[in-house]
């Protein structure tokens, strides 16, 4: 009989365990087009900026072999705004700087909820795009650039912050991956739709993801943590239920809530030293995550990656192996989640951190032996090293920097610690990209890229020996104990 009583028992936590794994992923997907929507901002750049140059090139009468290529994927231009190679890659980087101050604000926007702050966000976010679409100037790209970009990140943050919040221990890596997963959608999204679309008929597309996400967003619950944190506690009841089944008891979830964020509010008024290992610590840890995510060669595949694929092969059109490389990194990222939450995050960022080292050093030795000219016979080989190493940067630092940010801070100073942490990241991005071209011009192709190799060495070996583990552990105002899994 007690053997039957056990059996029922285990079969009800099953059944619950299960509803609310369904209902965890229902609530994810209802923000999706937050992410979709920062992808298609990140993915803009490479086909406008050669919808650009091609109308440029038209109007001036050059021939070049940009032109070539996009004519080869029947890109055209009805711009009259003519661009140099300098403000293309301003256009490319404001985004990016705009990014770094929406981080700043993004830190206010969240003390006023995160299911309400996606909702108001994506408004402007669409608007910046609608006037992007009848800009009559570069200076008025670059501002809608730098616009997008407080968008975008402010969407980021308030995404992974609302995952982290609701996702059980051992659904987080995975359910985090999906920010990823949708942001390269919307990157593979734009080069497809860039490639048959000229900039302002793609800034019209990237205009319509945030007003879908003002529809999802809203079937969605608020997250039950910042509901009990500012005193809603009936609100987070209902919450609780929503992503625990209907039928769940939510008591105990509510109570371990709310006595933890009262002990974390009196730790954080009686002891100001608790501050440095709460804040600065995870700071410090995430920025340096977000400092290798930067600076591994993945940024400079993204932003120039026409330019190096150009110079390196020899028959292989460079806007095609642009969409192929997303398509990688989009695969790569469905996989990024369930296999965080199996080998955990420390040994996956430690081999593939390790991985894009070996490709991008293959990749740079060839680039120094075809420098004076690329064998189309040999393209094979850089494409293989570049697949490699996106699908190891979209399996591992990418998403698990990202992942890291919402499960280091405390629920006390997350907002705060995710918006400086995000905003370093940015300035990382920012000059990440700046000055790949500096790089180039001082070291060869083929130094930058050994250059980002030695970065990821010393990124692997950050997280194998620093970097702490933080597989199925419960976020602190879930866990009285600071380390019972069974609670969350």
């Amino acid at each position: 009989m007690m053997e039957y009583t056990r059996m029922r028992y285990h079969r009800k936590k099953l059944e619950e365990r299960d509803r609310s794994a369904y209902a965890q992923t229902l609530a994810v997907l209802g923000i999706a087009f937050g992410p979709f929507s920062v992808g298609l901002c990140k993915g803009y750049s490479s086909p406008a900026l050669a919808s650009l140059r091609s109308a440029d090139n038209v109007q001036t009468g050059s021939s070049t072999s940009t032109e070539s290529t996009t004519a080869a994927f029947n890109v055209t231009s009805t711009s009259l705004i003519r661009i140099t190679e300098q403000e293309g890659s301003w256009i490319a980087s404001l985004s990016l700087l705009g990014a770094l101050f929406g981080a700043l604000l993004s830190s206010q926007v969240l003390k006023w909820g995160r299911k309400r702050c996606l909702l108001w966000i994506s408004v402007p976010f669409s608007a910046t795009w609608c006037l992007t679409v009848f800009a009559n100037s570069v200076q008025m790209i670059y501002a809608t650039a730098f616009l997008a970009g407080i968008c975008s990140a402010i969407v980021n943050i308030i995404s992974q912050v609302y995952i982290s919040e609701v996702a059980r221990p051992e659904l987080r890596g995975r359910l985090s991956a999906c920010l990823k997963i949708f942001s390269h959608l919307g990157i593979l999204a734009s080069f497809l739709m860039g490639a048959w679309l000229d900039w302002r008929q793609l800034a019209l597309v990237c205009a319509s993801a945030p007003l879908m996400l003002v529809l999802t967003v809203q079937y969605t619950p608020e997250s039950p943590s910042y509901l009990v944190y500012s005193g809603q506690i009936e609100a987070a009841e209902k919450s609780l239920e929503w992503l625990k089944g209907f039928h769940s008891d939510v008591s105990k979830e509510l109570g371990l809530l709310r006595g933890n964020i009262e002990r974390m509010r009196d730790q954080g008024n009686g002891c100001r030293n608790v501050v440095v290992p709460q804040l600065v610590k995870p700071v410090i840890l995430t920025s340096m995550l977000m400092f290798f995510s930067r600076f591994s060669g993945a940024f400079a595949f993204n932003f120039y990656a026409v330019n190096i694929f150009s110079q390196t092969f020899g028959d292989m059109n460079p806007h095609m192996v642009a969409v192929i490389t997303a398509t990688v990194q989009l695969i790569a990222s469905m996989a990024s989640g369930v296999i965080a939450d199996r080998v955990g995050r420390k040994p996956l960022l430690v081999s593939a951190g390790l991985i894009m080292a070996i490709t991008l050093s293959g990749f740079a030795l060839y680039s120094y032996v075809c420098q004076l000219k690329p064998s189309g016979n040999l393209d094979w080989m850089p494409m293989i090293l570049i697949l490699v190493f996106e699908a190891s940067s979209s399996i591992g630092i990418q998403p698990i920097s990202w992942l890291m940010v919402g499960e280091l801070f405390p629920l006390e100073y997350r907002a705060a610690g995710s918006a400086l942490t995000v905003a370093i990241s940015y300035t990382f991005a920012f000059a990440g990209v700046k000055s790949f071209v500096d790089l180039k011009q001082a070291l060869g192709l083929h130094g930058t890229f050994w250059l980002y190799s030695g970065i990821c060495v010393l990124g692997a070996m950050f997280a194998g020996l620093i970097l702490p583990e933080t597989k199925k552990k419960p976020l602190h105002e879930m866990d009285p104990a600071m380390g019972d899994n069974d609670e969350a």
